[in-house]
């Protein structure tokens, strides 16, 4: 019997220009690795305050409401970056409409490897415990499809995948607009049990998620 040839569906660097890979069609993660030491300030006191920040729409319009909610001069280092982060991001996905959480979380959230149903996805966890996700020689997508548990889904847990703490991460979804596009399996990190908190920013596109 023929021995699969296992493909590689992940590309990390440590400049921007390396999210521009999330469109070669191989490829459904890819991650930005960053240090972050000078946000540090903003981070702990936005997770002190137990933020959260919800919006849609343009970039300006995106924002201008931040700006508003954050208010104060002492979290520019947080808003500048969420600004090169946001329009980056535009510029990857040529997309003129997003949807925006950045929010403190104390939950699990999403508890079981999946994948989205979008185009694509923009994920940084700015504290605790960032994002998990497998390889696609890890991934056995007949039972993914099948909606089984994720010891079915997993090949081997041993190689299960976390990114770093102020990455950012692009992931692939279902509904991707090209053909042999396989979305990224992916899934929150387990927090509640030991009483941890995550500072999480979340952008998505408009144009094709189903909310």
């Amino acid at each position: 019997m023929e021995q699969e040839i296992a493909v590689k569906n992940w590309q990390i660097g440590q400049t921007p220009d390396i999210l521009n890979s999330i469109h070669q069609s191989d490829v459904n993660i890819v991650i930005q690795n960053r240090n972050i030491h000078h946000l540090q300030e903003n981070i702990s006191a936005l997770l002190n305050e137990g933020f959260e920040f919800r919006s849609s729409g343009d970039i300006q319009t995106i924002l201008a409401e931040l700006k508003n909610l954050l208010g104060k001069n002492s979290y520019n280092a947080i808003y500048q970056d969420f600004e090169s982060i946001i329009r980056r991001f535009g510029k990857v996905t040529d997309s003129d409409s997003f949807r925006v959480l950045l929010s403190v979380v104390d939950s699990d959230m999403c508890r079981k490897f999946h994948t989205d149903i979008n185009d694509l996805r923009l994920l940084c966890t700015y504290a605790g415990p960032g994002t998990l996700w497998l390889t696609e020689d890890n991934i056995d997508r007949n039972a993914l499809n099948a909606l089984e548990e994720d010891g079915c889904i997993i090949k081997d847990e041993s190689k299960i995948k976390q990114a770093e703490t102020g990455s950012i991460v692009l992931l692939k979804g279902a509904i991707y607009p090209k053909e042999n596009t396989r979305a990224a399996v992916h899934r929150s990190p387990s927090i509640e049990e030991n009483g941890n908190r995550r500072l999480l920013l979340r952008i998505d596109t408009n144009d094709f998620l189903i909310y």
